[in-house]
């Protein structure tokens, strides 16, 4: 009875903090794909370009990115960015300390790590794109702003779809070495709700079994999304698939 007490919404109750934590952990990992997605987009296009030099980036950035430990990576943004801020704050005369917000440092974080697995998702996703479409959209006139936007960018997305779910899942669980820098998320929550209560056991396995509900739904909503756009793909790109 202790231990659901513990666990429920009351004044003694660690159930809210926990529910408000899993949501803090859904929003960083929300705004660290946002941030992938871009930096994959631009990473991606580096290395189909044709440019050694932008292809040589590329390749740079995934390898290094996909290579580095994710908690350093978020150590270096976290102390590395306070560091340099500060630096720029006493350059322009303020004295003191100043921190990168834990929010903004862990997004960053994550979301340069997710970038580095989206350019690969992206580049393959592309690839998948037949050749005869785009080659019959420049015999008919398309310019190329129509067929990116037309063709490519849909398919794109259409076949980027499963990449893209085990991207979200491995950024899902990035998110808990955001604990580190102190932000209130799930895993931060449930180390402080077991010091605090000395009820390791009962929070950590809560804990998980918060992140198995958050990776069940997300695969479900995945797959859903990729249900859906294959039925809505031509069969030619069916094929390709």
């Amino acid at each position: 009875m202790a231990s659901l007490e513990l666990l429920g919404f009351g004044s003694t109750g660690w159930g809210a903090l926990l529910i408000l934590a899993t949501l803090m952990t859904l929003a960083v990992t929300a705004t660290a794909l946002a941030i992938g997605a871009v930096l994959g987009a631009l990473v991606a296009f580096a290395k189909l370009s044709g440019n050694p030099f932008l292809a040589t980036l590329g390749n740079v950035y995934t390898t290094v990115f996909r290579g580095v430990p994710e908690l350093l990576i978020i150590y270096l943004i976290y102390f590395g960015g306070s560091s340099a801020i500060t630096s720029i704050g006493t350059a322009m005369g303020y004295e003191g300390f100043l921190g990168l917000p834990s929010f903004a440092a862990g997004a960053l974080a994550v979301g340069i790590i997710s970038g580095a697995y989206q350019a690969e998702v992206f580049r393959g996703a592309f690839l998948a794109i037949s050749k005869g479409e785009l080659e019959a959209a420049s015999a008919i006139g398309m310019h190329r702003g129509m067929r990116l936007r037309r063709i490519i960018m849909p398919q794109v997305l259409r076949f980027a779809i499963p990449g893209l779910g085990n991207v979200w899942q491995l950024s899902l669980k990035d998110s808990a070495l955001i604990s580190v820098t102190g932000l209130a998320e799930l895993m931060r929550t449930s180390q402080v709700a077991a010091g605090s209560t000395r009820q390791y056991f009962l929070f950590f396995i809560a804990g998980g079994c918060l992140y198995l509900i958050l990776t069940s739904l997300s695969d479900r909503i995945f797959n859903g999304a990729e249900r859906r756009a294959n039925r809505s793909m031509p069969a030619s790109a069916m094929g390709q698939a």
